[in-house]
């Protein structure tokens, strides 16, 4: 397990302090580099005022843009992991049942 550490973030302008393990942390950077794009990209369409709305605006874009990734690709992260999972146990067993023939 990954020790967690303090890293500090920048979104709009405004810095933040995040628990974070290490070995996240380069998704966690993704992740805010993206979600500021989205808020300047609300904020320079002059069309929502206030940092507090332009967070909500923001949440309700990427949320609508998941749905939509679940809805039209029939995709689904949980039941992706759930199918590798599976995977990797059947493999795991096909080796142990090959290690019993030598």
């Amino acid at each position: 397990m990954s020790e967690v550490k303090g890293l500090d973030v920048a979104i709009m302008g405004r810095e933040f302090r995040v628990a974070c393990p290490e070995d996240e942390q380069e998704a966690l950077l993704a992740s805010v580099d993206y979600l500021d794009r989205k808020m300047r990209e609300i904020r320079d369409s002059g069309k929502v005022i206030g940092v507090e709305r332009i967070a909500i605006m923001a949440a309700l874009n990427i949320t609508h843009e998941l749905l939509n990734t679940r809805i039209a690709g029939s995709f689904d992260i949980g039941e992706f992991k759930s199918r590798i999972g599976s995977m990797q146990a059947q493999i795991e067993q096909a080796m142990a049942d090959q290690d019993d023939l030598f």
